[in-house]
Formats: structure tokens, C-alpha cells, sequence
């Protein structure tokens, strides 16, 4: 007879998910078997469809617990009055994030390179928002830049997520883990300054 899980177990669709996100990150959707899955999780492929009906709802439950994660810090951004220093307490949590969960920049990657299901809905909801004005709120003048304001986000996002799925390349170059503490604090740093370059306003906080 098997023994009884540890009081302390995750539930399984909670495993399944941590699992799909883990090979999802690894090796895109399409080389991703429910099989693969459910060898990584220790249960028999047929017990999946207990708690997902396929691969692309599996795909979906995975995307949006990773957005809903990610979209957080944003939407408090956009619900008080924009200023530079939200702004830069954004950026950081943003940044903090990306390199406690890099599944979410491993996945944005594949499905940017070789597609994947919900892409457009990916994209509505993690990005859309950071095009778009808040409500009720007045921007930071960015004066002569204010036209490359799309660019900006663009070359922002570029920069936190890119160095998460391109960081293990520059590891003996650096010496260092690029996804370790240390180097998080510099990554930190390293967005507070193009920053505040991009906003001419505001003092970033300071770093511990």
C-alpha cells in the first residue's frame, strides 16, 4: 500500500501546474507533452484529465497564474495618481520578480520565437496596460521623450526580461551568478538609472 502524502504536500492540480510551468519555461508549448508533465509530477498521463481537459487549458492555467502575479504590482500602479516614485517602486518589484519567477520570461520567449495559444491575450494583459494612460491620473512629463514613450517600454521590458532568459550565457563571464542576490541588486540598480534617465524626474530609491 502507498504511503499517505505528507501533511505538508502540495494538491496535485497545484503540483501539475508548477510542473507545466516549470517545462513550459524549459521548452516552449509545443515541445511539451502531457506525458512529460505527468512524468515530472509522478502520476499516470490519464490522471491530467482529472483537473485539466487538455494541453492548451493546462497552458491557460498556467499563463494566467503567472499573469496574475505579474499584473498585480501594475494595476496598483495605475489605480493611485501616477508619480516618479510609484513608477520606480514598480520597476523594482517588476524587477525582484522576473528573478524570483523567471518561468514567466522563459515562456514569453518561446511564444514570442515559436508561438503558443493566448499569446494575444498574454499580451492584452501584461503589456497593453503599459501603453495606456491610467485613468484619472496625469503622466510625468517626459518632455522631449515623451514620443518615444512606447520605446521606452518596450526597451525597459526588453532589458528586465532578456536578462533573465539570456543570464546563464554570461555566468563565467561575470563570475558570479547573474540570477543570484548580488546580482539582482545590480540589476535593480541598473533599472532605477535608465529610469530615471528615460522620466528626467525623481529620485530613485535608494538601494540597501
Amino acid at each position: 500500500m502507498p504511503a499517505a502524502a505528507p501533511a505538508t504536500s502540495k494538491p496535485t492540480p497545484e503540483r501539475i501546474l508548477d510542473a507545466a510551468e516549470d517545462l513550459f519555461a524549459e521548452r516552449g508549448y509545443a515541445a511539451t507533452s502531457l506525458g512529460d508533465v505527468a512524468d515530472r509530477v509522478g502520476i499516470r498521463s490519464p490522471s491530467l484529465y482529472n483537473h485539466f481537459r487538455n494541453k492548451e487549458a493546462l497552458y491557460a492555467a498556467v499563463v494566467d497564474r503567472l499573469l496574475t502575479a505579474f499584473t498585480a504590482p501594475l494595476d496598483e500602479l495605475r489605480q493611485a495618481p501616477l508619480t516618479a516614485e510609484g513608477i520606480y517602486r514598480w520597476l523594482e518589484i517588476t524587477v525582484r520578480m522576473h528573478h524570483q519567477r523567471p518561468n514567466l520570461a522563459r515562456l514569453l520567449q518561446h511564444a514570442a520565437l515559436s508561438g503558443s495559444p493566448h499569446t494575444d491575450a498574454l499580451v492584452d494583459r501584461l503589456f497593453r496596460p503599459m501603453f495606456e494612460p491610467p485613468q484619472n491620473s496625469v503622466a510625468p512629463n517626459l518632455g522631449p521623450v515623451a514620443e518615444l514613450q512606447p520605446w521606452a517600454v518596450m526597451g525597459l521590458n526588453n532589458l528586465v526580461m532578456s536578462y533573465i532568459t539570456m543570464a546563464p550565457m554570461y555566468r563565467d563571464l561575470l563570475g558570479e551568478d547573474p540570477l543570484g542576490p548580488d546580482a539582482e541588486e545590480k540589476q535593480v540598480r541598473l533599472i532605477m538609472t535608465l529610469a530615471q534617465l528615460v522620466l528626467g524626474t525623481g529620485e530613485p530609491p535608494a538601494q540597501d
